[in-house]
């Protein structure tokens, strides 16, 4: 009994025995998400919410044995009381739910016995993404099939690369021309020392391919330029900007705004870091670009990189860690972006405030009706 109900709890072996005695039906109270991960064998799906506003268009009989389950126990209780107090006799729950039942080997079965075999790496890797509702099979397919653009194998680039890679993520396109130096391991943590004099993409594949071998790494060892920079956005439905200079920054928001596909920025300096979503392509008028944040790059040696500056070996990680999720509610497009708004970190404060942010209608790459002024010489842009 729970809380001095008076509905009974059984075990899922006493369930499984009434059921096939014909002396109860088993009812799955689950969400459809959470049945793709499989039912107890027997059980009817009707979710909890269904079950209670309408039970009697399901069983007719207040005397009908009926024995509820859902994950763990705790939802198939609530929902048997609100059937008893219904006016349902013969109700009782499953005590422990699918979780319980599964682990006493007691059969499982599909939702739909009429489809090709579960693939079970798919549903045991990404079991806790699947039972949420914002995600579920579908959405956990869409993270299947999309493509994302890092730009960058170090400090920004290791933790989302791999939080990326783990949620399932299709296809990772990870750019870099440069090579591990023994300076990197105390932040870049995609790689290890062993891997010191290796090309950062060669040494994140490795790692990546590691975690989950259903992530495709399309390592690009090259730098992105003004000539290479479409072919490297090329079938991508997002770009993570993991650069440490500022002429790249600036020619991949002039290219994602060309191109239209969504920016999540990301930088470092010292003890403090941002974060952004720079949408502009596909909201002109409403969000704004990198540079409508920053019309004009600093002066030379106004913001020096970690190589000069240093930086907190951790704070790329919670940087990097934000830039994931922002990607990935934008790829499930669930939640709410941090389009139009700055995010700031303070690790020595352990504080974030935030920035609102506001397209510039006077901006060269975004305003509303402008032409793409094509690709310039970025480093002799940013030199001043």
């Amino acid at each position: 009994m729970d809380r001095g109900s008076t509905v009974a709890e059984i075990t899922p072996r006493e369930a499984q025995r009434r059921v096939a005695a014909g002396e109860a039906i088993l009812v799955d109270v689950r969400e459809a998400h959470e049945r793709e991960l499989g039912m107890a064998e027997g059980a009817r799906a009707i979710p909890r919410d269904e079950l209670e506003r309408d039970c009697a268009f399901h069983f007719h009989d207040l005397d009908a044995g009926l024995l509820l389950i859902c994950q763990s126990g705790g939802r198939s209780m609530l929902a048997a009381e609100a059937l008893q107090r219904q006016g349902y006799r013969n109700v009782g729950s499953v005590r422990g739910g699918t979780l319980l039942w599964a682990s006493e080997g007691l059969p499982m079965a599909r939702p739909d016995p009429s489809a090709p075999p579960r693939d079970e790496d798919f549903h045991q890797r990404y079991s806790r993404h699947l039972l949420l509702p914002e995600i579920g099979m579908r959405g956990q397919k869409r993270l299947e099939a999309a493509r994302v653009l890092m730009l960058g194998a170090g400090g920004l680039g290791s933790p989302a690369a791999f939080y990326l890679a783990a949620a399932g993520v299709g296809e990772l396109r990870i750019v870099d021309d440069d090579v591990v130096e023994r300076s990197n391991l105390q932040r870049q943590i995609l790689h290890a020392d062993a891997d010191i004099g290796l090309r950062k993409v060669d040494s994140a594949e490795v790692r990546l391919s590691a975690l989950n071998p259903r992530t495709r790494i399309d390592a690009v060892a090259e730098r992105a330029t003004s000539a290479t920079v479409e072919r490297l956005l090329e079938g991508v439905d997002l770009v993570l900007d993991g650069a440490d200079n500022f002429p790249v920054r600036y020619l991949l928001n002039d290219a994602c705004v060309h191109l239209q596909v969504p920016l999540v920025y990301g930088a470092v300096h010292r003890f403090e870091g941002q974060v952004s979503v720079f949408d502009a392509g596909r909201h002109r008028g409403e969000a704004p670009c990198y540079r409508c944040l920053f019309p004009e790059p600093p002066p030379p040696g106004a913001a020096p990189n970690c190589s000069a500056a240093g930086v907190l070996g951790v704070l790329p990680g919670v940087v990097g860690m934000l830039q994931a999720t922002e990607a990935l509610k934008l790829l499930l497009n669930v939640g709410e972006p941090l389009r139009g708004r700055l995010l700031h970190f303070d690790a020595l404060g352990m504080r974030f405030r935030e920035t609102r942010l506001t397209p510039d209608p006077a901006c060269p790459v975004c305003a509303p009706g402008t032409p793409f002024p094509g690709y310039i010489d970025y480093q002799a842009f940013c030199a001043g």
